[in-house]
């Protein structure tokens, strides 16, 4: 009885063992899956990672540096190591800054002198409020055998393209006036560039500058801007107050735009974009103009460019552009929601200090963000996670000296588990 006692003793242990041991087992398969359920997640991420900045699948070294990053908690280094392939800047950047250029926004638009100072920008961390103010453009390395910068083509950026040159190592910064011709204190940054010019520059009023710099850099036209409630004072002789021989046409619609809108667009008095309208209707041998102190118009007889007059007897009561100093109407009403920076006086002369006082607004600091979340995550923003993390991106965005790069690679790191 004794003997069968412990016998039964001994079993019971040996099962005891048995199963402790099968438990112990059974918790390591787990923690193994869970370690390789981990390294294959951190994988890939840094697959998605590297994908949604530069458009293209990482060699193997890269992918694992990134994944040692990411692994170490240093998910912006990952970001800035994908980002050193130069399909970030040839491809990335290129399609993020193209639309900018052209009036149907069209992606797919060739490389010019506004996209190629995008791309210079970006890469050299220079703050990007820089981009409607400086005296500045980028082009191609002197070595490279390209046509030289003209000012009344694109055949050199054309080049650029057409001979794959690598933009992330053959891109130079150059000062812009030693290009166009234009005073350094005439020049702001791609809004003086030749692409922006023809663009926004040919024929018309002037007015769509303006118009598209707000949709391109502060994200958001003008209708969104409409306010009836300011002083209509400046608004010029070629707008109808009675269009349609309807005057409340004017007051509720037309003065909404215009009120706001002419004090703006008269800093671009001096600048017109001139090209042979017989022989080349498109203005594709076309440059950018100035008219510098002591020029004077034949038809204004003025430094004002004679677009400026024009359609006067619309209503010849209306305002006579004397010059290009502009003044912010924006700064009272509903549109103080664009955040303007008070340190600035919200009025100037010329495209360099209204550059200024667009760059330094609250809107155009979150816009870079809006932009590229939408680039990088392929939508835009929707819940309000993704609101906060644009809200949390824009205040480090400023707090980082608005370095765009950054921006890539805080939204990449947002959206590389989706």
């Amino acid at each position: 009885m004794r003997v069968s006692n412990q016998y039964h003793k001994g079993i019971k242990l040996r099962i005891k063992t048995l199963v402790n041991n099968i438990i112990l087992i059974n918790s390591l398969i787990v923690l193994f899956a869970i370690s390789l359920h981990s390294n294959a997640s951190t994988l890939e991420q840094a697959k998605q990672l590297h994908d949604r900045l530069v458009g293209v699948p990482p060699s193997q070294s890269t992918l694992n540096e990134m994944v040692t990053l990411l692994n170490n908690n240093q998910p912006i280094a990952a970001a800035y190591k994908a980002m050193e392939n130069p399909h970030f800047y040839s491809t990335t950047l290129k399609l993020f800054a193209a639309p900018w250029t052209n009036k149907e926004q069209d992606i797919f638009a060739e490389l010019n002198d506004y996209s190629a100072t995008i791309i210079g920008m970006v890469r050299d961390d220079i703050d990007f409020r820089q981009i409607l103010q400086a005296d500045l453009t980028y082009v191609g390395k002197s070595d490279l055998g390209l046509p030289a910068y003209n000012k009344n083509n694109n055949a050199h950026y054309q080049a650029l393209a057409d001979q794959f040159i690598n933009l992330a190592d053959n891109l130079v910064a150059t000062p812009q006036s030693s290009l166009n011709g234009l005073p350094a204190s005439a020049t702001a940054g791609v809004l003086t560039s030749r692409a922006a010019a023809k663009a926004f520059f040919y024929l018309g009023t002037n007015r769509a500058m303006l118009r598209f710099t707000l949709m391109n850099h502060l994200c958001t036209d003008l209708e969104p801007l409409k306010d009836n409630s300011l002083p209509t004072d400046r608004i010029r002789q070629d707008v109808s107050r009675s269009p349609g021989g309807d005057s409340r046409l004017f007051i509720n619609n037309c003065s909404a735009c215009h009120t706001g809108m002419d004090p703006l667009a008269q800093a671009f008095a001096y600048y017109d974009y001139q090209f042979d309208q017989d022989n080349d209707p498109t203005g594709e041998q076309g440059a950018i103009t100035y008219n510098s102190e002591g020029m004077i118009d034949a038809k204004t007889g003025l430094r004002v460019q004679a677009k400026y007059h024009k359609n006067a007897t619309s209503f010849p009561f209306g305002y006579i552009t004397p010059d290009d100093q502009w003044e912010n109407y924006w700064r009272q009403g509903i549109n103080q929601k664009l955040g303007w920076d008070t340190n600035l006086p919200g009025k100037g002369q010329g495209m360099k200090s209204l550059g200024e006082e667009l760059a330094n607004s609250e809107a155009f600091a979150q816009c870079q963000v809006k932009k590229v979340f939408k680039a990088v995550c392929l939508r835009p923003a929707e819940s309000n996670a993704d609101l906060t993390a644009i809200n949390n991106i824009t205040a480090s965005f400023k707090q980082n000296n608005y370095q765009l790069k950054r921006v890539f690679a805080e939204v990449g790191n947002y959206c590389m588990g989706e």
